[in-house]
């Protein structure tokens, strides 16, 4: 999601970067405390290269659960930045890790304006329109080999590079996708997924896809700030286009 964040930085948004995880079980070869460190500064790095103010995780790999001590540090973040636009992880994908990420900041999002929801740290609730956006996941299917449809793209193309110099930062990863998940170059699968959702949207070279949570409890059924934001960078998929706001 690098190339949309940087689309909106240059159109004039405030942008923020977090991982929840810490990567600690990311490496055959280091131990969790050296991982910790190493992944600490990866990202540091990566949220600088993008220009993004950075948050630090909270939990370990595998400890990212469903639980009302994150939705509160979750919440917590969401009513000190007062988001417009959220990118998150999709409903579903290959890694639990994703998909509760994914509905912990769902849940955080919907929690930002209720006054009785304690926050860790306490902060006063927010009750702003927020937009949230939900990634692709890996290969464009679900956990059960299912295809998943974006229902929007947005041109990365003018910003690839730099989205390559982000991830490039992510070093310590490249050893741990090769062993465990075949990816023999992280930043050529990242290249190709990204020429492949251009090809998808039969308009652009490089592309992210996007499907917008419903709107209900969030923001007014016709918030679109991607598409208010990007214009000619942000297109409908044609499938979804009839029923498009």
């Amino acid at each position: 999601m690098a190339g949309t964040l940087c689309l909106l930085r240059r159109a004039g948004y405030e942008t923020h970067y977090l991982n929840v995880a810490s990567g600690s079980c990311g490496s055959t070869r280091y131990k969790a405390a050296q991982l910790r460190r190493m992944r600490l500064r990866e990202a540091k790095d990566a949220a600088a290269v993008l220009g993004a103010t950075f948050h630090a995780g909270r939990v370990d790999d595998i400890e990212i659960l469903y639980a009302v001590p994150l939705i509160r540090w979750l919440t917590g973040i969401m009513r000190e930045v007062r988001p417009m636009v959220v990118l998150t992880h999709p409903p579903q994908d290959y890694m639990e890790d994703h998909t509760n990420t994914c509905r912990l900041v769902v849940t955080a999002a919907f929690a930002r304006g209720m006054p009785n929801f304690r926050t860790t740290p306490v902060r006063r609730a927010w009750s702003g329109d927020v937009t949230v956006y939900h990634a692709m996941p890996h290969g464009l299917q679900d956990g059960l080999g299912r295809p998943v449809v974006p229902q929007l793209f947005v041109n990365t193309t003018s910003v690839q590079e730099e989205k390559l110099r982000a991830l490039e930062c992510h070093r310590s990863q490249q050893e741990w996708l090769q062993q465990t998940q075949g990816m023999n170059s992280y930043l050529r699968s990242m290249q190709d997924s990204a020429r492949n959702m251009g090809r998808l949207s039969q308009k652009f070279d490089f592309a992210e896809g996007w499907c917008r949570h419903s709107s209900t409890g969030y923001c007014a059924e016709d918030a679109d700030p991607l598409r208010d934001a990007l214009t000619g960078d942000y297109l409908i998929n044609s499938k979804f286009a009839r029923g498009a706001r």
